[in-house]
């Protein structure tokens, strides 16, 4: 089932057109349909039901509050980055004992909040950190639960860019190290080693990279409980990768399928940490086209939704496909670069794009943008950031305001002495 589906001709979003929305709100902006991200979620639950685990859904990968608490009502946890993130995740509901901490550069500011919080666990990235937590966790008269980033130097065959599990990347600690590492944390007071985790990439459209890694994590385990640690978690991280274009991706349980047997032979709860297969195709980027630009070698759709909107062809020269929100197989067909305002030549949603020929004024839908969306927009040249809009059957709800001139300077300020 598609949420996102033309009828007569014309897109909706559930039970409500997408141009009815452009209308009332302006564009551009995020759309999301809660039925997808509702179901996407159970996808992946049920494929893995057969063994003892937990989402926590990758907040990193669409961070809004009202996304997060329809989550959190379907029983997720969080796989949190920043103490902003563990923040956002407690507003929607997510139980702290159900968020991880990951990264690789947590402050003692965030430290201390987590332990606050009651976070189930820190997925720990270096030696010095694991200092820094036992430090901070025995000053606050705890104990914190933690699992180390073991990178167990697997090619994910993803983009370079998304490819966090091989020697050469700021992440994790080598798999040869691990249980070194481990054995200074079973020592220190401030901390209580409880699992292992990896996290080797992002949009990965195959299952042997994590059969691989998973059978490496396995035999560090089973190491670490000879030594006498009590390893309850196996956190395997996220990855698993979506269509955007013509690629062959897998379901939840054509991953599950696979996996399950070795997951089964860990004795722990497996953890999952989900973004992009959960929330990706569970929102689109509305646009509307400025001008039709005929350039000496090139035709430019030029439109009102720019690089710090979505972030991702400019990073990556990922693809997402656009299309207008009336459809017509009349149409002719015209090869084009859709790109924004910004003032840079990476500024394009699409390049050399072979689609429907579009008017000025005309709404277009930019597909697959739920996740790593919004989360990486920002306020470059001076945009304000676009609302968000959260569809559930036939109502449309605005879950963040356009911002707007005021909110760019919102927390400047001119020295009196400037002033004067």
């Amino acid at each position: 089932m598609n949420d996102f589906v033309y009828k007569d001709s014309i897109l909706y979003c559930e039970n409500v057109r997408v141009d009815d929305i452009a209308k009332q709100v302006g564009t551009p902006f995020y759309l999301y349909s809660k039925n997808t991200l509702v179901r996407h979620y159970h996808a992946v639950d049920e494929a893995f039901s057969d063994v003892d685990h937990l989402i926590c859904f990758s907040v990193k990968a669409s961070s809004n509050v009202a996304l997060l608490k329809v989550l959190a009502q379907e029983g997720s946890g969080a796989d949190v980055l920043s103490a902003g993130e563990i923040y956002r995740a407690l507003r929607a509901g997510i139980e702290p004992q159900k968020i991880v901490f990951a990264g690789v550069g947590k402050t003692e500011t965030e430290i201390e909040y987590a332990l606050n919080e009651g976070v189930l666990m820190f997925n720990v990235e270096s030696s010095e950190e694991l200092m820094l937590i036992n430090e901070v966790a025995g000053r606050m008269g705890r104990v914190a639960r933690v699992a180390i980033r073991v990178n167990p130097e697997v090619d994910p065959r993803t983009h370079p860019h998304m490819a966090t599990g091989l020697k050469d990347t700021k992440f994790g600690i080598p798999l040869s190290r691990a249980i070194a590492e481990y054995e200074i944390a079973h020592r220190l007071p401030g901390l209580q080693p409880v699992g292992v985790h990896q996290h080797i990439g992002s949009q990965i459209l195959e299952v042997e990279p994590f059969e691989d890694s998973i059978e490496k994590l396995l035999r560090l385990v089973q190491s670490l409980r000879e030594l006498g640690m009590e390893i309850h978690y196996l956190d395997i991280g996220g990855g698993f990768g979506i269509k955007y274009k013509d690629e062959k991706s897998l379901m939840p349980d054509e991953y599950a399928e696979i996996l399950k047997p070795l997951l089964e032979k860990s004795g722990s709860t497996v953890i999952l940490e989900l973004g992009r297969m959960i929330a990706g195709n569970a929102g689109i980027l509305v646009t509307r086209v400025l001008y039709n630009k005929q350039g000496q070698e090139k035709i430019f759709v030029v439109v009102d939704a720019a690089m710090n909107d979505l972030m991702r062809p400019a990073l990556y020269g990922a693809y997402h496909h656009i299309a207008p929100l009336t459809y017509d197989r009349n149409r002719p067909e015209e090869v084009v670069d859709v790109v924004g305002p910004i003032c840079e030549n990476t500024d394009f949603l699409a390049r050399d794009r072979a689609m429907p020929k579009v008017n000025t004024g005309e709404f277009l839908a930019v597909f697959s943008a739920g996740a790593y969306g919004f989360v990486m927009a920002s306020n470059y040249n001076s945009r304000p950031r676009v609302p968000e809009i959260l569809v559930s059957d036939k109502k449309a709800y605005v879950i963040r305001r356009r911002e707007t001139y005021e909110d760019l300077i919102r927390g400047e300020a001119i020295p009196e002495d400037i002033e004067s």
